[in-house]
């Protein structure tokens, strides 16, 4: 019998460039019907919490929290090497001295505030929609702003300055990529099914990457005001091979993450990934 999957990623170039694949029909689950959810990533991350979604993307800095219900998929992460979220400013600042600093963030269960933590003690959080961080701090409202999305490619162009690229930070350190977001599946659907759903997701993700224009002009569908060159730009940031497979790599760079999000108390337990 047939079923409804629920299937939910954001409008953001590198999720809806993945999923166009699926989106468009061009590849199917088993024969069974898509029904696309699209939403902002922060309202995912609540759906997740709520189990409201058979597959999701989510901020790979929620999963700790749903994953007595869900498994992370191998392919469709969001990963980024040596590169990902910047806190940039109207002056660089050095790392010590953001003590007490104000810091807009792009929500506090963002894998990019995760990051944040994990580094730097002491600052104070401002969350706020990411799209008004680069304007806040332009105002003076914040000290500094810790930008995602388009927003690492084009904050120069408002006269900020780079003073920390965290994703370059954590590579130093670590000789790790970041997965940023991951696709998750509901572990109610069951093993057999979870791994077919996982199988759909590649092909999509293959099938855009074979056929990248359409795919951005999809992705380009949902606005932002963000030019086809950005977006392919950003598109080829985080969606590579990392996101065919998380590999071994990706493995131990979650761990890492949920371990160090531990040790600075921004996750109650210890917890290791599930990836299927």
């Amino acid at each position: 019998m047939k079923k409804i999957i629920r299937i939910g990623h954001s409008p953001d170039p590198d999720d809806a460039f993945m999923f166009y694949g699926l989106a468009k029909k061009h590849i199917s689950i088993n024969g069974n019907e898509i029904a696309d959810v699209i939403l902002d990533i922060q309202t995912l991350n609540e759906k997740a919490l709520n189990l409201e979604l058979d597959i999701t993307a989510i901020s790979a800095a929620v999963y700790p929290l749903v994953r007595k219900d869900y498994w992370i998929l191998s392919c469709g992460a969001s990963v980024g090497r040596n590169y990902g979220p910047i806190l940039v400013a109207k002056k660089n600042f050095d790392h010590s001295d953001l003590k007490g600093k104000k810091i807009a963030v792009p929500g506090l269960n963002t894998t990019a505030y995760l990051l944040l933590k994990i580094f730097f003690k002491d600052f104070k959080p401002v969350p706020m929609d990411f799209k008004e961080i680069i304007p806040s701090v332009l105002k003076d409202e914040v000290d500094l702003g810790l930008v995602i999305h388009e927003g690492q490619l084009n904050f120069s162009s408002y006269g900020l300055e780079k003073c920390v690229d965290l994703g370059k930070f954590w590579f130093e350190k670590f000789n790790l990529p970041i997965p940023l977001g991951l696709d998750v599946v509901k572990k109610n659907l069951g093993l057999e099914m979870a791994k077919k759903i996982k199988e759909a997701l590649y092909q999509s993700i293959q099938y855009a990457m074979e056929n990248e224009s359409q795919a951005l002009e999809y992705a380009l569908e949902f606005g932002r005001g963000i030019s086809k060159e950005s977006a392919k730009k950003f598109v080829g940031m985080y969606v590579n091979e990392d996101t065919l497979d998380l590999g071994n790599d990706g493995s131990l760079a979650l761990e890492k993450l949920f371990s160090l999000g531990y040790e600075s108390g921004f996750f109650k337990e210890k917890v290791l990934p599930e990836i299927i």
